[in-house]
C-alpha cells in the first residue's frame, strides 16, 4: 500500500502521469527537459514533490559530458541531487514521516552491510550509490528515495537555503572536522562551498577567517559576507596577510576547497606547527607536495567527502536555527524551464549558488 498526498498526480486507471524532468537522454553535451513517469514508490520509499533544486559542480560535469561523466553516468538518467520538497506519498512501511512535511534528501545511498556501515560509519561506505549520478535524481517535479535518506526540515526554513543543504553539509563537514574556536582559519577556494565553510568557521568562533581565490567576483562575494580577508593569491602573499592581521606563527586550521595544487602548496607553507587541514577540493590529476615539510611540521591532512550521516545534517539544522545565514551565497534563481540560462551562469563562474524553482509554495 502507498499513501498518496496528491492523487491528482496519479493517472486514472493505473496509468502514470508524465512530469517534467531534466534528463541526460543522450551521450553528448547538454541536458533536455522532458516528460518522465512519476517515480515508483517502494514499501520503504518516500515520494517527494520537488520545490527547489541547486546546481552543483557534478551537474556541470554531466552537462558538459566530460571524461568523468562518460565513465560514470548511465544514459538516460534524470540528474540533480540538491533539493528541497514536500512529501507526497509514503510507502507502506514508512512510519515516522508525514505527508506534506518539508524535506531534503541525503544523496548518498549506502549498502548497510559493509564493515563501515555496520560500524555506523556510513559516510565511509565502500559501495555508495549516488542520487543523480547512478540513480534517478532531483531535477524533476518528483523524486523517490528511501525513507532512511530523508531529512525533515525545521518549521519555517527558507526553501532556497533548504535546497542547498547538500553542499552546505559538505561545508559543515569540512569546517567542523577540527576545532576552530579561537583559531585562525585559512580557506583556499571561494566557491559557494568554500564561502559557506568560512561562514561556519566564523559562526563557530574562529578568530580570523581568510579566504583566497583568483576570481574577483568570488572575492567580492566572500568580502560581502563579513569574512576577515579575501585575497588574490597571485597578488597578495599569505605572509603579507598574516602581517596585516598581526599573526605570528601561521594558520591553525585550513580548508582546501579548490582542488588546485598551487592552493594546497601555499596553504601548507602558511600553516603553523601542528596545524590541521581538511581537504574537500578534488584535484583533477595527481600532483606533488613537500611531504618533508608536512612531516617535520606535524601537519594533519584529512580528506573530506560528502556528509556524515546524519550528524552533519543535525549540525546544519542547529546552525541555521541558531542564526547561521548562508542565503547571501545564493546569487541567482531561475525557473526550471530556464535551466540553460542557469547552467550558462554557473559555467561562467560569475555566481554563488544557483537555484532552480520547480513548484510554487
Amino acid at each position: 500500500m502507498v499513501t498518496l498526498a496528491q492523487p491528482r498526480y496519479i493517472a486514472a486507471h493505473g496509468r502514470d502521469v508524465e512530469v517534467k524532468a531534466l534528463v541526460k537522454s543522450r551521450a553528448e553535451p547538454g541536458l533536455w527537459l522532458e516528460e518522465v513517469p512519476v517515480p515508483a514508490v517502494g514499501p520503504d520509499d518516500v515520494l517527494i514533490r520537488v520545490l527547489r533544486t541547486g546546481i552543483c559542480g557534478t551537474d556541470l560535469h554531466i552537462f558538459a559530458w566530460d571524461d568523468w561523466a562518460r565513465q560514470n553516468i548511465p544514459v538516460p538518467l534524470v540528474v540533480g541531487h540538491e533539493f528541497v520538497g514536500e512529501i507526497s506519498a509514503l510507502g507502506a512501511e514508512v512510519a515516522d514521516l508525514a505527508l506534506g512535511e518539508i524535506v531534503s534528501g541525503e544523496g548518498h545511498l549506502v549498502c548497510g552491510r559493509c564493515r563501515n556501515c555496520m560500524a555506523g560509519r556510513r559516510v565511509q561506505c565502500s559501495r555508495t550509490a549516488s542520487v543523480g549520478v547512478n540513480r534517478a535524481g532531483a531535477f524533476a517535479e518528483y523524486i523517490s528515495i528511501p525513507s532512511g535518506n530523508v531529512w525533515r526540515h525545521s518549521d519555517g526554513v527558507d526553501l532556497d537555503v533548504a535546497a542547498i543543504f547538500d553542499p552546505l553539509g559538505n561545508a559543515v563537514h569540512t569546517a567542523l572536522t577540527f576545532p576552530v574556536l579561537g583559531e585562525d582559519v585559512l580557506v583556499t577556494g571561494a566557491g559557494p562551498i568554500g564561502i559557506m565553510a568560512a561562514l561556519v568557521a566564523r559562526h563557530a568562533g574562529a578568530r580570523f577567517v581568510v579566504v583566497t581565490d583568483p576570481s574577483g567576483y568570488r572575492r567580492r562575494l566572500a568580502g560581502s559576507v563579513g569574512l576577515t580577508l579575501a585575497i588574490d593569491p597571485g597578488e597578495t602573499p599569505l605572509s603579507e596577510a598574516m602581517r596585516e592581521l598581526g599573526m605570528r606563527e601561521g594558520f591553525d586550521v585550513g580548508f582546501e576547497m579548490s582542488g588546485k595544487p598551487s592552493a594546497l602548496r601555499s596553504m601548507l607553507a602558511a600553516m603553523c606547527h601542528g596545524a590541521k587541514i581538511a581537504m574537500l577540493g578534488l584535484p583533477s590529476e595527481q600532483f606533488a607536495i613537500d611531504w618533508g615539510h608536512l612531516v617535520t611540521n606535524m601537519i594533519t591532512l584529512k580528506g573530506i567527502y560528502g556528509r556524515e550521516m546524519f550528524e552533519t545534517w543535525y549540525w546544519m539544522s542547529v546552525l541555521v536555527n541558531a542564526g547561521l545565514d548562508v542565503s547571501p551565497v545564493i546569487t541567482h534563481r531561475f525557473a526550471c524551464e530556464e535551466y540553460e540560462s542557469a547552467f550558462s551562469v554557473v559555467q561562467a563562474a560569475e555566481c554563488g549558488k544557483v537555484v532552480l524553482s520547480w513548484a510554487d509554495r
